[in-house]
Protein backbone atom coordinates (compact mmCIF):
# COMPACT_ATOMS: atom_id res chain seq x y z
CA UNK A 1 0.00 0.00 0.00
CA UNK A 2 1.52 3.03 -0.94
CA UNK A 3 2.02 6.25 1.75
CA UNK A 4 -0.90 8.26 -0.22
CA UNK A 5 -3.38 5.31 0.05
CA UNK A 6 -2.03 4.70 3.31
CA UNK A 7 -3.21 8.22 4.43
CA UNK A 8 -6.50 8.42 2.84
CA UNK A 9 -7.26 5.24 4.62
CA UNK A 10 -6.73 6.81 7.84
CA UNK A 11 -8.31 9.91 6.97
CA UNK A 12 -11.44 7.81 6.04
CA UNK A 13 -11.30 6.23 9.63
CA UNK A 14 -10.26 9.13 11.30
CA UNK A 15 -13.16 9.81 14.22
CA UNK A 16 -15.28 12.85 13.75
CA UNK A 17 -13.76 15.50 16.95
CA UNK A 18 -16.23 18.28 16.23
CA UNK A 19 -19.59 16.04 16.67
CA UNK A 20 -22.77 17.53 18.40
CA UNK A 21 -22.28 15.68 21.72
CA UNK A 22 -19.62 18.25 22.68
CA UNK A 23 -22.75 21.00 22.79
CA UNK A 24 -24.19 19.20 25.34
CA UNK A 25 -20.94 18.36 27.41
CA UNK A 26 -20.29 22.55 28.02
CA UNK A 27 -22.98 22.95 30.45
CA UNK A 28 -22.82 19.68 31.80
CA UNK A 29 -19.18 20.52 32.46
CA UNK A 30 -19.91 23.77 34.63
CA UNK A 31 -22.95 22.25 36.23
CA UNK A 32 -20.63 19.67 37.95
CA UNK A 33 -17.91 22.31 38.09
CA UNK A 34 -20.19 24.84 40.28
CA UNK A 35 -22.12 21.71 42.65
CA UNK A 36 -18.69 19.99 43.12
CA UNK A 37 -17.42 23.09 44.79
CA UNK A 38 -20.26 24.28 46.63
CA UNK A 39 -20.66 20.51 48.04
CA UNK A 40 -16.85 20.59 49.37
CA UNK A 41 -17.37 24.22 50.85
CA UNK A 42 -20.91 23.02 52.72
CA UNK A 43 -19.28 20.19 54.40
CA UNK A 44 -16.18 22.35 54.81
CA UNK A 45 -18.37 24.56 57.01
CA UNK A 46 -20.62 22.19 58.56
CA UNK A 47 -17.37 19.78 59.83
CA UNK A 48 -15.53 22.64 61.09
CA UNK A 49 -19.08 23.77 62.76
CA UNK A 50 -19.37 19.87 64.83
CA UNK A 51 -16.29 20.97 66.08
CA UNK A 52 -17.57 24.12 68.08
CA UNK A 53 -13.92 25.63 67.25
CA UNK A 54 -13.99 29.14 68.15
CA UNK A 55 -12.54 31.06 64.94
CA UNK A 56 -9.85 33.52 65.98
CA UNK A 57 -8.48 33.87 62.18
CA UNK A 58 -9.46 33.29 58.61
CA UNK A 59 -5.65 32.48 57.99
CA UNK A 60 -6.34 28.50 58.15
CA UNK A 61 -9.59 28.75 56.16
CA UNK A 62 -7.63 30.93 53.13
CA UNK A 63 -4.59 28.03 53.35
CA UNK A 64 -7.09 24.88 53.10
CA UNK A 65 -9.36 26.57 50.42
CA UNK A 66 -6.53 27.52 48.50
CA UNK A 67 -4.49 24.20 48.97
CA UNK A 68 -7.92 22.28 48.25
CA UNK A 69 -8.31 24.12 44.74
CA UNK A 70 -4.68 22.89 43.57
CA UNK A 71 -5.09 19.61 44.73
CA UNK A 72 -8.32 19.28 43.15
CA UNK A 73 -6.68 21.00 40.03
CA UNK A 74 -3.84 18.52 39.98
CA UNK A 75 -6.89 15.60 39.68
CA UNK A 76 -8.51 17.55 37.38
CA UNK A 77 -5.04 17.35 34.99
CA UNK A 78 -4.72 13.87 35.43
CA UNK A 79 -8.01 13.31 34.17
CA UNK A 80 -7.91 15.09 31.17
CA UNK A 81 -4.41 13.30 30.97
CA UNK A 82 -3.94 10.04 31.71
CA UNK A 83 -8.30 9.12 31.32
CA UNK A 84 -7.67 10.18 27.48
CA UNK A 85 -5.91 6.79 27.00
CA UNK A 86 -9.20 5.32 28.00
CA UNK A 87 -11.23 6.60 25.41
CA UNK A 88 -8.72 6.27 22.79
CA UNK A 89 -9.61 2.86 21.48
CA UNK A 90 -13.67 3.53 21.62
CA UNK A 91 -12.85 6.85 19.74
CA UNK A 92 -10.87 5.52 17.32
CA UNK A 93 -12.91 2.71 16.31
CA UNK A 94 -16.27 4.24 16.38
CA UNK A 95 -17.96 2.39 19.36
CA UNK A 96 -18.65 6.03 20.57
CA UNK A 97 -18.73 8.93 19.65
CA UNK A 98 -16.20 11.38 21.30
CA UNK A 99 -18.12 13.42 23.29
CA UNK A 100 -20.48 10.01 24.35
CA UNK A 101 -17.01 8.59 25.35
CA UNK A 102 -15.70 11.13 27.53
CA UNK A 103 -18.75 11.70 29.41
CA UNK A 104 -19.47 8.48 30.18
CA UNK A 105 -15.33 7.51 30.95
CA UNK A 106 -15.84 10.64 33.61
CA UNK A 107 -18.70 8.86 34.97
CA UNK A 108 -16.95 5.63 35.49
CA UNK A 109 -14.23 7.38 37.01
CA UNK A 110 -16.14 9.06 39.17
CA UNK A 111 -18.02 6.00 40.34
CA UNK A 112 -14.19 4.40 41.04
CA UNK A 113 -13.07 6.87 43.21
CA UNK A 114 -16.06 6.77 44.87
CA UNK A 115 -16.12 2.67 45.56
CA UNK A 116 -12.29 2.63 45.86
CA UNK A 117 -10.73 1.13 49.35
CA UNK A 118 -8.12 4.30 50.26
CA UNK A 119 -5.38 1.65 50.68
CA UNK A 120 -3.30 3.22 47.54
CA UNK A 121 -4.16 7.13 48.93
CA UNK A 122 -1.85 6.21 52.33
CA UNK A 123 0.49 4.07 50.26
CA UNK A 124 1.39 6.90 48.77
CA UNK A 125 1.45 9.02 51.98
CA UNK A 126 4.16 6.48 53.43
CA UNK A 127 6.38 7.60 50.98
CA UNK A 128 6.90 10.63 52.86
CA UNK A 129 9.30 11.51 55.71
CA UNK A 130 7.25 10.84 58.82
CA UNK A 131 9.23 13.99 60.51
CA UNK A 132 7.19 15.82 57.44
CA UNK A 133 3.45 13.74 57.84
CA UNK A 134 4.11 14.38 61.58
CA UNK A 135 4.15 18.71 60.99
CA UNK A 136 1.30 18.89 58.47
CA UNK A 137 0.12 21.53 60.34
CA UNK A 138 3.88 23.86 60.48
CA UNK A 139 5.38 25.62 57.49
CA UNK A 140 7.09 22.76 56.46
CA UNK A 141 4.12 20.79 56.02
CA UNK A 142 2.40 23.28 54.10
CA UNK A 143 5.67 23.87 52.07
CA UNK A 144 5.61 20.06 51.09
CA UNK A 145 1.91 20.05 50.34
CA UNK A 146 2.47 23.12 47.75
CA UNK A 147 5.69 21.27 46.02
CA UNK A 148 3.93 18.26 45.80
CA UNK A 149 1.21 19.77 43.74
CA UNK A 150 2.99 22.25 41.60
CA UNK A 151 5.73 20.15 40.38
CA UNK A 152 3.40 17.57 39.34
CA UNK A 153 0.67 20.19 37.38
CA UNK A 154 3.52 21.66 35.81
CA UNK A 155 4.97 18.20 34.61
CA UNK A 156 1.47 16.98 33.55
CA UNK A 157 0.45 20.47 31.66
CA UNK A 158 3.89 20.51 30.04
CA UNK A 159 3.57 16.52 28.92
CA UNK A 160 0.00 17.00 27.55
CA UNK A 161 0.90 20.23 25.92
CA UNK A 162 3.19 17.83 23.43
CA UNK A 163 0.95 15.56 23.45
CA UNK A 164 3.12 12.98 25.08
CA UNK A 165 0.98 10.36 27.45
CA UNK A 166 3.17 10.41 30.75
CA UNK A 167 2.11 9.40 34.24
CA UNK A 168 0.64 11.07 36.96
CA UNK A 169 1.82 8.42 39.09
CA UNK A 170 5.11 8.89 38.08
CA UNK A 171 5.43 12.60 38.36
CA UNK A 172 3.43 11.97 42.04
CA UNK A 173 6.25 9.83 43.00
CA UNK A 174 9.05 11.68 41.96
CA UNK A 175 7.39 14.89 43.64
CA UNK A 176 7.30 13.24 46.83
CA UNK A 177 10.68 11.59 46.72
CA UNK A 178 12.05 15.42 45.68
CA UNK A 179 10.54 16.53 48.73
CA UNK A 180 11.98 14.31 51.14
CA UNK A 181 15.57 14.16 49.22
CA UNK A 182 14.93 18.28 49.73
CA UNK A 183 13.76 18.02 53.71
CA UNK A 184 16.36 15.64 54.73
CA UNK A 185 19.43 17.93 53.06
CA UNK A 186 18.18 21.33 54.44
CA UNK A 187 18.18 19.72 58.14
CA UNK A 188 21.94 18.50 57.30
CA UNK A 189 21.62 15.13 56.65
CA UNK A 190 21.85 12.70 53.36
CA UNK A 191 19.61 13.00 50.74
CA UNK A 192 19.09 9.21 50.97
CA UNK A 193 17.73 9.23 54.84
CA UNK A 194 15.13 11.67 53.69
CA UNK A 195 12.58 8.63 51.97
CA UNK A 196 11.14 5.19 52.74
CA UNK A 197 13.21 3.34 50.39
CA UNK A 198 11.42 0.51 50.94
CA UNK A 199 7.81 1.30 50.22
CA UNK A 200 9.62 3.29 47.17
CA UNK A 201 11.42 0.67 45.70
CA UNK A 202 7.86 -1.38 45.59
CA UNK A 203 5.91 1.55 44.06
CA UNK A 204 9.33 1.88 41.74
CA UNK A 205 9.06 -2.05 40.65
CA UNK A 206 4.75 -1.90 39.84
CA UNK A 207 5.29 1.11 37.90
CA UNK A 208 8.19 -0.19 36.01
CA UNK A 209 7.05 -3.77 34.93
CA UNK A 210 3.70 -2.48 34.13
CA UNK A 211 4.67 -1.03 31.12
CA UNK A 212 6.25 -4.28 30.07
CA UNK A 213 2.50 -5.91 31.62
CA UNK A 214 0.74 -4.09 28.70
CA UNK A 215 2.97 -4.76 26.19
CA UNK A 216 3.54 -8.47 26.38
CA UNK A 217 0.52 -9.75 27.70
CA UNK A 218 -1.97 -7.31 25.33
CA UNK A 219 0.37 -8.77 22.31
CA UNK A 220 -0.18 -12.61 23.66
CA UNK A 221 -3.85 -11.92 23.81
CA UNK A 222 -3.58 -10.64 20.37
CA UNK A 223 -2.17 -13.72 19.01
CA UNK A 224 -4.22 -16.07 21.22
CA UNK A 225 -7.72 -14.07 20.28
CA UNK A 226 -6.20 -14.83 16.77
CA UNK A 227 -6.03 -18.57 17.02
CA UNK A 228 -9.49 -19.09 18.09
CA UNK A 229 -11.76 -16.03 17.06
CA UNK A 230 -11.65 -16.61 13.20
CA UNK A 231 -13.69 -13.64 12.35
CA UNK A 232 -11.69 -11.35 9.94
CA UNK A 233 -13.44 -8.40 10.50
CA UNK A 234 -11.90 -8.47 14.01
CA UNK A 235 -8.25 -7.64 12.87
CA UNK A 236 -9.37 -5.02 10.14
CA UNK A 237 -9.16 -1.24 10.60
CA UNK A 238 -12.68 0.70 10.05
CA UNK A 239 -12.80 1.27 6.74
CA UNK A 240 -16.16 4.37 7.74
CA UNK A 241 -16.89 6.18 10.41
CA UNK A 242 -19.96 3.43 11.11
CA UNK A 243 -19.87 1.99 14.14
CA UNK A 244 -18.39 -2.00 14.07
CA UNK A 245 -21.17 -4.77 14.75
CA UNK A 246 -23.04 -4.84 18.07
CA UNK A 247 -20.94 -7.49 19.53
CA UNK A 248 -17.67 -5.72 19.03
CA UNK A 249 -18.87 -2.62 19.76
CA UNK A 250 -20.17 -3.69 23.12
CA UNK A 251 -16.84 -5.44 24.30
CA UNK A 252 -14.96 -2.51 23.45
CA UNK A 253 -17.14 -0.37 25.74
CA UNK A 254 -16.85 -3.18 28.02
CA UNK A 255 -12.99 -2.60 28.49
CA UNK A 256 -13.60 1.08 28.23
CA UNK A 257 -16.08 1.59 30.80
CA UNK A 258 -13.65 -1.03 33.22
CA UNK A 259 -10.33 0.74 32.34
CA UNK A 260 -11.75 4.57 33.63
CA UNK A 261 -13.67 2.69 36.85
CA UNK A 262 -10.10 1.09 37.41
CA UNK A 263 -8.46 4.42 36.72
CA UNK A 264 -10.33 6.25 39.40
CA UNK A 265 -10.06 3.65 41.85
CA UNK A 266 -6.66 4.30 42.02
CA UNK A 267 -5.39 7.21 40.68
CA UNK A 268 -8.06 8.98 42.13
CA UNK A 269 -6.56 8.00 45.67
CA UNK A 270 -3.43 10.01 45.07
CA UNK A 271 -5.44 13.41 45.41
CA UNK A 272 -7.20 11.60 48.37
CA UNK A 273 -4.07 11.46 50.15
CA UNK A 274 -2.87 14.71 49.50
CA UNK A 275 -6.02 16.33 50.70
CA UNK A 276 -6.19 14.29 53.48
CA UNK A 277 -2.85 15.69 54.43
CA UNK A 278 -3.89 19.53 53.75
CA UNK A 279 -7.58 18.85 56.04
CA UNK A 280 -4.74 17.43 58.74
CA UNK A 281 -2.11 20.21 58.70
CA UNK A 282 -4.94 22.96 58.57
CA UNK A 283 -7.91 21.70 60.43
CA UNK A 284 -6.80 19.03 62.76
CA UNK A 285 -9.62 19.38 65.48
CA UNK A 286 -11.91 18.27 62.54
CA UNK A 287 -9.92 16.04 60.42
CA UNK A 288 -6.89 14.56 62.54
CA UNK A 289 -8.90 11.96 64.26
CA UNK A 290 -11.36 9.78 63.03
CA UNK A 291 -14.71 11.10 65.63
CA UNK A 292 -17.39 8.67 63.61
CA UNK A 293 -15.38 6.09 65.72
CA UNK A 294 -17.92 4.28 68.12
CA UNK A 295 -17.12 5.48 71.58
CA UNK A 296 -17.95 1.32 72.83
CA UNK A 297 -14.75 0.65 71.08
CA UNK A 298 -12.59 2.85 72.92
CA UNK A 299 -12.00 0.61 76.20
CA UNK A 300 -11.30 -2.21 74.20
CA UNK A 301 -8.84 -0.25 71.80
CA UNK A 302 -7.20 0.84 75.26
CA UNK A 303 -7.15 -2.26 77.08
CA UNK A 304 -5.41 -3.79 73.82
CA UNK A 305 -2.57 -1.06 73.77
CA UNK A 306 -2.03 -1.83 77.39
CA UNK A 307 -1.35 -5.50 76.78
CA UNK A 308 0.62 -5.57 74.04
CA UNK A 309 2.84 -2.55 75.92
CA UNK A 310 3.01 -4.97 78.37
CA UNK A 311 4.56 -7.84 76.28
CA UNK A 312 6.93 -5.52 74.24
CA UNK A 313 8.32 -4.30 77.72
CA UNK A 314 8.70 -7.82 78.93
CA UNK A 315 10.68 -8.90 75.25
CA UNK A 316 12.76 -5.54 75.88
CA UNK A 317 12.67 -3.33 79.12
CA UNK A 318 13.58 0.00 79.11
CA UNK A 319 16.82 1.50 80.11
CA UNK A 320 17.65 3.78 83.12
CA UNK A 321 17.41 7.05 81.05
CA UNK A 322 15.49 5.63 77.92
CA UNK A 323 15.62 9.25 74.86
CA UNK A 324 12.40 10.32 73.62
CA UNK A 325 10.11 7.91 72.30
CA UNK A 326 8.99 10.06 69.47
CA UNK A 327 12.88 10.78 68.98
CA UNK A 328 13.53 6.68 69.09
CA UNK A 329 10.63 5.92 66.50
CA UNK A 330 11.01 8.47 63.57
CA UNK A 331 14.29 7.38 63.78
CA UNK A 332 13.98 3.74 63.64
CA UNK A 333 10.93 4.30 60.43
CA UNK A 334 13.21 6.81 58.87
CA UNK A 335 16.11 4.22 58.73
CA UNK A 336 14.36 0.96 59.23
CA UNK A 337 17.22 0.20 61.62
CA UNK A 338 16.69 -1.84 64.81
CA UNK A 339 18.00 -1.16 67.99
CA UNK A 340 17.08 -1.91 71.96
CA UNK A 341 15.51 1.11 72.47
CA UNK A 342 12.56 0.67 70.06
CA UNK A 343 10.78 -2.05 71.36
CA UNK A 344 10.15 0.46 74.65
CA UNK A 345 9.38 3.31 72.96
CA UNK A 346 6.52 1.48 71.05
CA UNK A 347 5.22 0.10 74.19
CA UNK A 348 5.51 3.68 75.72
CA UNK A 349 3.53 5.50 73.20
CA UNK A 350 0.86 2.31 73.06
CA UNK A 351 0.68 3.11 76.66
CA UNK A 352 -0.07 6.97 76.21
CA UNK A 353 -2.11 6.50 73.19
CA UNK A 354 -3.93 3.70 75.87
CA UNK A 355 -4.40 6.33 78.65
CA UNK A 356 -5.16 9.09 75.98
CA UNK A 357 -8.20 7.65 74.19
CA UNK A 358 -9.30 5.80 78.03
CA UNK A 359 -9.24 9.83 79.72
CA UNK A 360 -11.87 11.13 77.64
CA UNK A 361 -14.00 8.37 75.93
CA UNK A 362 -14.17 9.19 72.25
CA UNK A 363 -12.44 10.75 69.88
CA UNK A 364 -15.00 13.69 69.58
CA UNK A 365 -14.40 14.37 73.60
CA UNK A 366 -10.01 14.91 72.54
CA UNK A 367 -9.78 18.70 73.62
CA UNK A 368 -8.10 20.53 70.25
CA UNK A 369 -4.66 21.62 71.77
CA UNK A 370 -4.17 17.60 72.41
CA UNK A 371 -5.58 16.48 68.81
CA UNK A 372 -2.58 17.11 66.71
CA UNK A 373 -0.49 15.23 69.47
CA UNK A 374 -2.61 12.09 69.92
CA UNK A 375 -2.93 11.79 65.70
CA UNK A 376 1.13 11.87 65.86
CA UNK A 377 1.72 9.32 68.44
CA UNK A 378 -1.12 7.01 66.56
CA UNK A 379 0.75 7.17 63.20
CA UNK A 380 4.11 6.94 64.59
CA UNK A 381 3.11 4.05 66.42
CA UNK A 382 1.21 2.01 63.28
CA UNK A 383 4.15 2.80 60.92
CA UNK A 384 6.78 1.38 63.86
CA UNK A 385 4.74 -1.89 63.66
CA UNK A 386 4.71 -1.71 59.61
CA UNK A 387 8.20 -1.19 59.85
CA UNK A 388 9.00 -4.30 62.52
CA UNK A 389 6.84 -6.35 60.22
CA UNK A 390 9.12 -5.73 57.35
CA UNK A 391 12.30 -6.04 59.66
CA UNK A 392 11.15 -9.67 60.00
CA UNK A 393 11.71 -9.08 63.88
CA UNK A 394 11.05 -12.17 65.37
CA UNK A 395 8.35 -12.09 68.26
CA UNK A 396 6.19 -14.09 69.92
CA UNK A 397 2.97 -15.17 67.50
CA UNK A 398 0.47 -13.67 70.21
CA UNK A 399 2.54 -10.75 70.81
CA UNK A 400 2.47 -10.20 66.68
CA UNK A 401 -1.22 -10.83 66.74
CA UNK A 402 -1.44 -7.79 69.37
CA UNK A 403 0.52 -5.80 67.02
CA UNK A 404 -1.52 -6.80 64.19
CA UNK A 405 -4.86 -5.85 65.87
CA UNK A 406 -3.55 -2.59 67.19
CA UNK A 407 -2.14 -1.44 63.50
CA UNK A 408 -5.95 -1.96 62.74
CA UNK A 409 -7.46 0.52 65.16
CA UNK A 410 -4.88 2.98 65.20
CA UNK A 411 -5.31 2.64 61.17
CA UNK A 412 -9.01 3.35 61.18
CA UNK A 413 -8.60 6.40 64.05
CA UNK A 414 -6.18 8.10 61.60
CA UNK A 415 -6.06 6.79 57.86
CA UNK A 416 -10.00 7.84 56.72
CA UNK A 417 -11.32 9.66 53.95
CA UNK A 418 -14.56 11.35 54.39
CA UNK A 419 -17.24 10.38 51.73
CA UNK A 420 -17.10 14.33 50.64
CA UNK A 421 -13.28 14.01 49.93
CA UNK A 422 -14.10 11.26 47.77
CA UNK A 423 -16.93 12.97 45.84
CA UNK A 424 -15.14 16.06 44.96
CA UNK A 425 -11.93 14.02 43.97
CA UNK A 426 -14.51 11.99 42.14
CA UNK A 427 -16.11 15.14 40.39
CA UNK A 428 -12.83 16.74 39.70
CA UNK A 429 -11.29 13.73 37.63
CA UNK A 430 -14.47 13.06 35.92
CA UNK A 431 -14.37 16.72 34.76
CA UNK A 432 -10.86 16.52 33.56
CA UNK A 433 -11.72 13.49 31.60
CA UNK A 434 -14.30 15.52 29.81
CA UNK A 435 -11.81 18.14 28.38
CA UNK A 436 -8.22 18.64 26.87
CA UNK A 437 -8.30 14.47 25.97
CA UNK A 438 -7.96 15.36 22.45
CA UNK A 439 -3.95 15.91 22.26
CA UNK A 440 -3.11 12.06 24.41
CA UNK A 441 -6.16 10.43 21.98
CA UNK A 442 -4.69 11.18 18.87
CA UNK A 443 -1.04 10.01 20.03
CA UNK A 444 -2.73 6.83 21.29
CA UNK A 445 -4.70 6.27 18.07
CA UNK A 446 -2.60 7.41 15.53
CA UNK A 447 0.84 7.88 16.40
CA UNK A 448 2.05 4.31 18.06
CA UNK A 449 1.37 2.41 15.12
CA UNK A 450 1.62 2.71 11.23
CA UNK A 451 -1.55 1.36 11.20
CA UNK A 452 -5.18 2.32 12.25
CA UNK A 453 -5.99 0.44 15.32
CA UNK A 454 -8.44 -2.75 14.90
CA UNK A 455 -11.16 -3.76 16.89
CA UNK A 456 -9.26 -6.60 18.37
CA UNK A 457 -6.09 -4.27 18.76
CA UNK A 458 -8.53 -2.02 21.09
CA UNK A 459 -9.93 -5.09 22.95
CA UNK A 460 -6.65 -6.28 23.96
CA UNK A 461 -4.90 -3.04 25.09
CA UNK A 462 -8.15 -1.80 27.03
CA UNK A 463 -8.64 -5.65 28.77
CA UNK A 464 -5.17 -5.77 30.28
CA UNK A 465 -5.02 -2.48 31.24
CA UNK A 466 -8.14 -3.05 33.03
CA UNK A 467 -7.29 -6.13 34.73
CA UNK A 468 -3.62 -4.54 35.50
CA UNK A 469 -4.76 -1.36 37.03
CA UNK A 470 -7.80 -3.62 39.05
CA UNK A 471 -4.87 -6.19 39.92
CA UNK A 472 -2.79 -3.22 40.91
CA UNK A 473 -5.36 -1.52 43.26
CA UNK A 474 -6.22 -4.66 45.05
CA UNK A 475 -2.52 -4.57 46.62
CA UNK A 476 -1.89 -1.40 47.11
CA UNK A 477 0.22 -0.89 44.41
CA UNK A 478 -0.14 2.39 42.28
CA UNK A 479 0.36 2.16 38.66
CA UNK A 480 0.14 3.86 35.30
CA UNK A 481 -3.10 3.83 33.59
CA UNK A 482 -0.93 5.72 30.57
CA UNK A 483 2.03 3.46 30.60
CA UNK A 484 -0.31 0.06 30.61
CA UNK A 485 -2.64 1.54 27.84
CA UNK A 486 -0.08 2.91 25.57
CA UNK A 487 2.27 0.22 25.40
CA UNK A 488 -0.49 -2.37 25.22
CA UNK A 489 -1.37 -0.59 22.10
CA UNK A 490 2.42 -0.70 21.08
CA UNK A 491 2.30 -4.83 21.95
CA UNK A 492 -0.79 -5.22 19.56
CA UNK A 493 0.79 -3.02 17.02
CA UNK A 494 4.17 -5.65 17.39
CA UNK A 495 2.01 -8.85 17.47
CA UNK A 496 -0.18 -7.39 14.46
CA UNK A 497 3.08 -6.83 12.78
CA UNK A 498 1.60 -3.54 11.96
CA UNK A 499 4.78 -1.90 12.46
CA UNK A 500 5.42 0.99 15.31
CA UNK A 501 6.17 4.54 14.66
CA UNK A 502 9.76 4.78 16.26
CA UNK A 503 9.85 8.52 16.58
CA UNK A 504 6.43 8.83 18.62
CA UNK A 505 8.09 5.71 21.15
CA UNK A 506 11.06 7.55 21.34
CA UNK A 507 9.11 10.69 22.28
CA UNK A 508 7.00 8.35 24.71
CA UNK A 509 10.58 6.51 26.07
CA UNK A 510 12.10 9.77 26.91
CA UNK A 511 9.25 11.41 28.76
CA UNK A 512 9.07 8.21 30.51
CA UNK A 513 12.63 8.54 31.58
CA UNK A 514 12.63 12.03 32.62
CA UNK A 515 9.64 12.03 34.56
CA UNK A 516 11.33 10.97 37.48
CA UNK A 517 14.28 13.11 37.35
CA UNK A 518 12.75 16.20 36.58
CA UNK A 519 9.56 16.03 38.97
CA UNK A 520 12.28 15.30 41.44
CA UNK A 521 14.29 17.90 41.15
CA UNK A 522 11.31 20.36 40.51
CA UNK A 523 9.64 19.62 43.65
CA UNK A 524 13.06 19.81 45.37
CA UNK A 525 13.52 23.33 44.63
CA UNK A 526 10.23 24.39 44.58
CA UNK A 527 10.14 22.76 48.43
CA UNK A 528 13.43 24.49 49.25
CA UNK A 529 11.27 28.13 47.81
CA UNK A 530 8.74 27.25 49.49
CA UNK A 531 9.96 26.51 53.12
CA UNK A 532 11.78 29.76 52.96
CA UNK A 533 8.33 31.57 52.76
Amino acid sequence: MSENSLSSSSARGRPDFNGKNSRFSKPLFFILLVAGLAFAGLNLVSDVEETNMPVTSYLPFFLLGLALLIALGFEFVNGFHDTANAVATVIYTHSLTPGVAVVWSGFCNFLGVLLSSGVVAFGIISLLPVELILQASSGSGFAMVYALLFSAIIWNLGTWYLGLPSSSSHTLIGSIIGVGVANAMLHGRSGLSGVDWDQALKVGYALLLSPVVGFVCAGLLLWVMKLFIRNRQLYQAPESNQPPPVWIRGLLILTCTGVSFAHGSNDGQKGMGLIMLILVGTMPIAYALNRSLPPDQIPRVAALNEVTAHQLLQLQPASANPPPAREVLTGFVGSNSMNPDVLPALAMTLREVGDEIRRYGSMENIPAQAVTNTRNQMYLASESIKHLQSAEVRLPQETERNLKAVKTELDSATRFIPMWVKVVVAIALGLGTMVGWRRIVVTVGERIGKTHLSYAQGASAELVAMMTIGAADGFGLPVSTTHVLSSGVAGTMAANRSGLQLSTLRNLAVAWILTLPVSVLLSALLYWAFSHF
